[in-house]
């Protein structure tokens, strides 16, 4: 990732392919009101600090990418990320909260009970891989 932005080349060219698509299909019948709320958490994530940008940014690509039946949404202004209209997971921008680290939970409609003890929420301050392979198994678990 480079420094002053936090995406690659190659991640910044997807996320443009990306953002394309989405303006052809807002005018689609059936992708307006969900490519714009993505457009809306896209255009969100961009204004973020560099940090948070790119934790953002990889989280989305994460959650699209593992969940694609939850559609991305703004959630008391921050990305979130809804099955039939109801926030399953959503990311908290440090910055924008005054906190040290930004967060990424889950709620009560995301399926993770377990033993009566499961995950809600998560301190993010930097994506390892091994931090990436367990949220992307946290959100396969959440939507299953």
């Amino acid at each position: 990732m480079g420094e002053q932005d936090g995406f690659s080349e190659r991640e910044r060219a997807a996320i443009k392919e990306r953002a394309a698509e989405l303006r052809k299909e807002a005018g689609h019948p059936r992708g307006g009101k969900a490519a714009a709320a993505e457009r809306d958490v896209l255009a969100k994530i961009a204004e973020m600090e560099a940090a948070d940008r790119a934790l953002a940014g990889r989280i989305h690509a994460i959650v699209t990418e593992t969940a694609p039946e939850l559609e991305p949404k703004l959630w008391y202004g921050q990305p979130a990320y809804a099955r039939r209209g109801r926030v399953v997971c959503f990311f908290r921008s440090g910055h924008a909260d005054n906190e040290r680290y930004s967060t990424f939970s889950f709620t009560a409609e995301a399926d993770l009970d377990d033993d009566g003890w499961w995950p809600t929420s998560f301190a993010v301050a930097e994506l390892t891989p091994a931090a990436e392979k367990a949220l992307t198994a946290l959100v396969a678990r959440a939507v299953n």
